[in-house]
């Protein structure tokens, strides 16, 4: 018998994926991979023929706006409704979510949500759930209720505080049948709920109570919802403000990656400044966040400095240390007065949100992305918070609550399921010369290999449009910069900072070569190499260096040296010399730096002819005379006078580059690694 193939894509899960899609991408209705939508709706059955009641709803750990059909979760109707005859109660209600997979159509689509029994038991065709930070305003409001009635009348229902799950679903659908005039609810600290017989319809009443929350708030919202102005917490000018803000990252990012390496994220967005300048910011940063989504990425409340703008950076840094501590005593202590027997183990105590005052708000994660959505959530947070306070007082959920979601075992489960990380996974990554060549293939391999990655190079446009064609801004930035240049270097190791955090592996390979005779050789050759490669290579290894101490977090520096640092050949007298230098710098920075766990080795590499800057510059032809041969066959020539006759591709010298710094070669310094394809009078001694 031949089944009948699922038809594709019908129109109610077009329409579903085309409303979560709108819904999902305004970051007024929700937050990233916040909120869920579902719809139901009919599908021909392969087995019998028959049509057959489904529910697609948005599975776990999707994202709205970038929701597709294959982020959907398919239940039969019927058996997910039939779940309530063996609902064992709210004591057990997690065991719901391992029903949900017994339910599944088909091969089922994305795993279910928690949240899969509010969409299937309400008795609505459509069903959305969001976490607008204007409805959550309302919903941590401690007179929700009451402003519930007063600025929706009986279209929305107010429903206290539950955790997410089956109950709250029951609840929902046993509100949803007693108040037929009802469009939606208000969940007490969470978000919203809303509903339709039609897509259509359900993303009216969804938007309907939406601005219908932001208009009340915009209306009757106090004048100071933060309170006043606080004498000397004010936004520190743009460049005073990003100049600080520089200097002070490797500290937090070190103090956040106590537990472990993290990636980082800054944020001066007004929303930031504006609450740390206001009087109330201590008061409501201890109250910490409330709906689940927002503490699951930001932890349940973030550290606070406790100083004006004004405050040094060396008073900064001394009060952030000391703040630290206390910050892992008090989340210590969080998880001690909540924790039960078969609790998880404690994730770590560092903080995922540090608040400066006058500067702004530093986030971390496991990578760029999610410490970025850490810092959005955040914002969500203040947003809410000043909505709250303007009509009333905020009143997030309490402790205890936070506890049970934040250590819930099928949270844990979910973090459990991620995939193991990258071998470079948190490190940031900074490659000079990056835009073209060795720099390229080093920037695109770390990047491969989980780093983020900040590729450098004289030319912005190029350096910009190489980070482009590696990844979103996520993975990789470009910069620009003169690395002969102090001010430049230290512009390029700030925008790094700025950009994820700190740094962790530096690759000096900004470079570029003359070809001459010594005789051939002027002043201003000489000092164009050297300036480039040797003071270069001490610019940035010295501004770098700075900021790896001060994370504490060990790290790496490579150098891209030659061939030619021991190899004397003919026609390169300024070239060569400047090579030895930075070989020397690699022996002398591996002994200076090595007591901070820092290490320093570099990569002798020979004849890289493709997609070579320095040899498209001119350098190539100069050779190619040099040997007697066309241009064109440099690369071979190369390789043939080589003891393996292989030539030498940038993506090798990444290779070795990659492999100095993985977890592989933890102990090894001040090693040169020739990439040359065995040049026996380059042999190291």
């Amino acid at each position: 018998m031949e089944l009948t193939p699922m038809s594709p894509t019908n129109e109610t899960v077009a329409a579903l994926v085309a409303r979560s899609n709108r819904l999902g991408r305004d970051p007024k209705n929700t937050n990233y991979a916040g909120g869920n939508t579902s719809a139901k709706g009919t599908e021909t059955d392969p087995v019998t023929g028959e049509d057959v009641d489904l529910l697609w709803v948005k599975g776990s750990g999707g994202d709205l706006g970038t929701l597709t059909e294959s982020g959907l979760a398919v239940l039969r109707l019927d058996r997910m409704r039939a779940l309530t005859n063996v609902y064992p109660g709210v004591e057990r209600e997690d065991e719901m979510v391992a029903a949900f997979d017994y339910c599944l159509h088909g091969k089922g689509g994305a795993a279910p949500s928690i949240d899969t029994a509010m969409h299937g038991l309400v008795d609505a065709a459509h069903v959305d759930h969001l976490h607008p930070d204007s409805g959550i305003a309302i919903a941590t409001a401690a007179d929700g209720e009451a402003l519930t009635k007063e600025i929706f009348g009986d279209q929305v229902v107010w429903v206290p505080w539950r955790r997410p799950g089956f109950q709250l679903g029951l609840d929902i659908a046993a509100i949803k049948e007693a108040n037929p005039q009802a469009v939606g609810c208000i969940l007490g600290g969470h978000g919203i709920t809303a509903w339709g017989d039609s897509s259509e319809e359900s993303e009216k009443n969804s938007l309907w109570i939406i601005d219908t929350a932001a208009a009340y708030i915009a209306e009757h919202s106090k004048a100071e919802p933060f309170g006043p102005a606080l004498d000397g917490y004010a936004a520190l000018p743009d460049a005073e403000r990003r100049a600080k803000a520089a200097a002070i990252a490797p500290t937090i990012r070190g103090l956040a990656s106590t537990d472990k390496p993290m990636v980082g994220h800054f944020t001066d967005s007004p929303e930031v400044l504006e609450f740390l300048a206001s009087a109330e910011h201590p008061r409501l940063a201890a109250l910490g966040t409330s709906c689940p989504d927002h503490f699951l990425r930001t932890k349940v409340k973030p550290m606070l400095l406790d100083l004006p703008a004004s405050a040094s950076v060396e008073e900064t840094v001394a009060r952030l240390k000391e703040l630290h501590g206390s910050y892992r005593d008090d989340y210590q202590g969080y998880y001690d007065r909540n924790a039960v027997e078969d609790s998880p183990a404690i994730r770590g105590a560092d903080p995922l949100i540090v608040l400066v005052p006058g500067v702004g708000m530093f986030s971390f994660g496991k990578d760029k992305q999610t410490a970025r959505v850490a810092g959005e959530f955040y914002v969500n947070a203040i947003n809410v918070m000043r909505g709250a306070e303007g009509l009333s007082t905020y009143a997030p959920i309490d402790e205890a609550e936070k506890f049970r979601i934040e250590y819930w075992a099928l949270e844990e489960a979910k973090l459990q399921r991620m995939p193991k990380p990258k071998p470079l996974a948190t490190r940031v990554a900074l490659v000079t010369g990056a835009a073209s060549g060795i720099g390229r293939a080093i920037a695109t391999k770390l990047a491969a290999e989980g780093a983020c990655v900040v590729i450098a190079d004289l030319s912005l446009e190029k350096a910009q449009a190489a980070a482009a064609e590696i990844g979103t801004a996520d993975v990789a930035v470009g910069v620009q910069v003169d690395v002969a240049d102090e001010a430049a270097v230290q512009a390029m190791v700030d925008a790094t900072v700025l950009a994820f955090g700190g740094v962790d592996l530096v690759v000096n390979n900004a470079g570029l070569s003359l070809s001459k005779t010594l005789l051939e050789t002027t002043v201003a050759d000489w000092d164009l190499q050297h300036d480039v490669m040797a003071k270069g290579s001490f610019l940035v290894s010295r501004a770098a260096a700075k900021v790896l101490i001060e994370q504490e977090l060990g790290g790496d520096i490579v150098y891209i040296s030659s061939k030619n640092s021991v190899f004397a050949g003919p026609n390169n007298i300024a070239y060569s010399a400047v090579k030895a230098d930075q070989a020397h710098q690699v022996r002398l920075l591996a002994a200076e730096l090595g007591e901070h766990g820092i290490k320093v080795n570099g990569v002798n590499p020979d004849g890289v002819v493709q997609g070579s800057g320095i040899f498209a510059g001119g350098w190539g032809a100069q050779r190619a005379a040099v040997y007697g041969v066309d241009e064109a066959e440099l690369g071979k020539f190369y390789a043939q006078r080589t003891l393996l006759k292989q030539e030498v591709l940038p993506e090798h010298c990444a290779q070795a580059v990659f492999v100095l710094c993985s977890p592989e070669l933890s102990r090894t310094t001040g090693l040169h690694i020739p990439v040359d394809s065995g040049v026996a009078a380059a042999f190291l001694r």
